[in-house]
């Protein structure tokens, strides 16, 4: 299982067996329990989680109702945007929907690997840049795609969460109340049977 971030840092740019053994020494993995919690709203976010094995659902609490902002399974990167505003206390929770394998890496971790492995800095900006454009792509669909389309985006590109979420956290998360989320997967595939 701690080969998959090596494995995924590969896919980026080959490392070196230097390079693979540096990153296999410096990783912490940690298990964690379905209901448990990486973050809570008001703790300060310094800490990143690459997901090996499970999900963990990202929401925010909006007057007393949770509201789904993301979910992040294997090999999906949960960064905070406030990790880099150490003065910002989180807005969102990070909750585990199953049992969860991480590798937890923190800034100390990545500056040793970096004075090591200079061309890591590199690997670590294109990872960086590529969590934030996802995260940039979730909030405009969100802010101009209607509920059906935002269903049939992640229907697409996530397809696996259909078999491991509730419906009322899909609900929650394409923005709407779970009894229309039914309507909606009634028409797509009334539409798909024609």
């Amino acid at each position: 299982m701690q080969n998959k971030l090596v494995d995924y840092f590969s896919r980026i740019s080959p490392l070196s067996a230097e390079e693979a053994e540096g990153i296999s020494e410096s990783m912490q993995v940690k298990s964690y329990k379905k209901g448990e919690f990486l973050l809570k709203e008001g703790q300060f976010a310094s800490t990143t989680y690459f997901i090996l094995e499970g999900c963990v659902r990202e929401y925010v609490n909006n007057e007393g109702e949770e509201k789904t902002t993301n979910f992040f399974t294997e090999e999906q990167w949960a960064i905070s945007l406030n990790s880099f505003n150490p003065q910002h206390k989180s807005k969102h929770n990070w909750v585990c929907t199953e049992d969860t394998d991480v590798v937890i890496g923190d800034e100390e971790k990545s500056q040793d690997l970096f004075k090591k492995f200079p061309r890591f800095e590199t690997i670590s900006r294109i990872v960086m840049e590529a969590v934030f454009s996802e995260q940039m792509e979730a909030a405009t669909s969100y802010a101009t795609d209607s509920p059906e389309q935002r269903y049939k985006k992640l229907l697409d590109s996530r397809p696996d969460l259909f078999q491991r979420i509730p419906q009322y956290q899909l609900a929650s998360y394409i923005g709407v109340k779970p009894e229309s989320l039914s309507r909606i997967r009634k028409r797509i595939a009334d539409s798909s049977d024609k």
